[in-house]
């Protein structure tokens, strides 16, 4: 049986937890004193504290520490009657789930309690993802994955790195790009020479010229001095440019003419300038259809293009999802000076399912964010960054309208016009309510009570809307649409 400890000396908190639980089945333990509370905990391992700020023997702030030492995985929420910002900081650094104000909400508390007791079960069964294989401290050894795509990517850096030509590293947002890039540097001939690295996107394009290739004094508004650039720095060494598809039509000839002989001008002067540099580039866009829609130099392309290194996507690399939650679990609750070793069974499904449009940077974000919220040695579904844990409910129209609905529904009506249907408004109005319903339901995450209050009608019609229509909730939210197609077309109005 789950039990509860609260360590408060005001008696009506203890009447509203027993109150709150008293149709439950969780077990109820009260202290009036820090050192009672502590004695509890020692004698009955709770799997929840209650913990007050202010106690007659010392604070809560002290007591907490105590409690950690005799059980450092149980949720403690605070209860305080101050709720100043200085004390909800110290109580969460000190590693509480959460706090109470008072006076306390029922619903509140019931919800809070609720919540730090499935944190402790799934404290009790972590789930531990694979050992990764050994990490260098090397930068340029510092890929995670064992997938097959991503050895493909370790043998095309080792064929390439110590040859001297141009390379394009291909892939999404977020895959490694840049990791590649300094791999190839590391690995290479040029390695005790400078490395720098440029993002054409991040740099405005009437500066991006100067920025590679510097400018003269006077050169434009503003020049008042001589700039050297990137290519003249980076002499003997090699340049990452990322972002290459975002480069401007001057650019691009210059940087053709400089991969072509390794000389170039400055901007707004005369002299040329002899430089020695490696190229390597990068891009998540399409060069080729860029090329054929004239927005590229084909020339470039092909000279860029000496050498391609294609990353995969994050969706693309398996369970190497799991390695990298572990490297990143590990890395960073080193530096957030945490303890957690696991992920729950219900937090890892999360992950492990979540698309990652972000991909590798995108994990490594939401492992940190997780991390922040994270009290306890197991990760849980709480603790993971709101568009992960709404991920869990996903409407699927499955059929319909869907995006562009009123396009769809106009071609609906065209269609059935010329077919000289007799329903019109009856089929009309069902497609128009599937999308309507999928697409609310979709974005409250399939919270019904959200879902009515935005639609402004009341929780009982919404249910009877779902079943009409044919509307499934459970990890995904989906339209049956051979069931539905009959049931809808006799729907009657909200």
């Amino acid at each position: 049986m789950p039990s509860i400890l609260v360590i408060d000396d005001d008696r009506s908190v203890l009447h509203i937890f027993k109150q709150v639980f008293k149709d439950s089945d969780l077990r109820m333990l009260t202290a009036n004193t820090a050192a009672e509370g502590v004695a509890s905990l020692v004698g009955n391992r709770p799997d929840v504290v209650i913990l007050d700020i202010m106690l007659p023997d010392q604070s809560g702030l002290e007591t907490i520490e105590q409690v950690f030492r005799h059980d450092p995985k149980v949720p403690v929420i605070f209860i305080t009657s101050g709720g100043t910002s200085d004390t909800a900081i110290e109580a969460m650094k000190l590693g509480a789930y959460d706090y109470l104000l008072k006076p306390l909400d029922f619903v509140q508390v019931r919800a809070l309690v609720d919540r730090a007791l499935e944190i402790r079960r799934s404290m009790q069964v972590p789930v531990r993802v694979p050992e990764p294989s050994a990490v260098s401290s090397d930068p340029a050894d510092a890929f995670v994955g064992r997938c097959s795509a991503m050895q493909e990517v370790y043998k095309a850096i080792g064929r390439v790195a110590p040859h001297d030509v141009t390379v394009l590293i291909r892939g999404e947002s977020g895959t490694g790009k840049e990791l590649v890039a300094r791999a190839i540097y590391h690995h290479s001939p040029r390695a005790a020479a400078r490395f720098l690295g440029i993002n054409i996107a991040a740099v405005p394009e009437t500066l991006l010229e100067s920025e590679l290739f510097g400018h003269e004094r006077g050169a434009f508004t503003g020049a008042e001095s001589k700039r050297i650039g990137r290519f003249e720095q980076c002499t003997g060494g090699t340049l990452f440019l990322d972002e290459i598809g975002d480069m401007s039509p001057l650019v691009q000839s210059k940087l053709l003419r400089l991969l072509q002989e390794q000389r170039f001008e400055r901007v707004g002067g005369t002299e040329t300038v002899q430089t020695d540099v490696r190229v390597l580039a990068a891009t998540n866009r399409d060069l080729e259809k860029m090329v054929q829609a004239g927005e590229f130099r084909a020339d470039l392309y092909y000279r860029l293009n000496g050498y391609t290194i294609k990353l995969p996507s994050l969706r693309e690399r398996g369970d190497d999802i799991l390695i990298l939650l572990e490297h990143f679990v590990t890395q960073f609750s080193q530096k957030l000076n945490k303890d957690v070793q696991g992920i729950s069974p219900d937090a890892l499904e999360l992950l492990i399912k979540y698309p990652w449009p972000g991909n590798v940077r995108e994990l490594q974000s939401v492992v940190k964010q997780s991390l922040l919220h994270a009290t306890g040695q197991v990760l849980v579904v709480d603790f993971l960054p709101e568009e992960i844990r709404r991920s869990r409910r996903t409407v699927v129209p499955g059929g319909g309208l869907r995006k562009g609905g009123l396009k769809q529904l106009e071609h609906f009506i065209d269609e059935s016009l010329q077919a000289g249907a007799e329903d019109i408004y009856a089929d009309s109005l069902a497609q128009l309510e599937k999308y309507l319903f999928t697409r609310v339901l979709n974005h409250t995450g399939g919270n019904q009570s959200q879902a009515a209050k935005m639609l402004g009608i009341t929780r009982g019609s919404l249910r009877n809307k779902i079943r009409t229509l044919k509307i499934t909730i459970d990890q995904v939210v989906s339209v049956d649409e051979e069931e539905a197609a009959s049931a809808a077309s006799s729907a009657s109005e909200v």
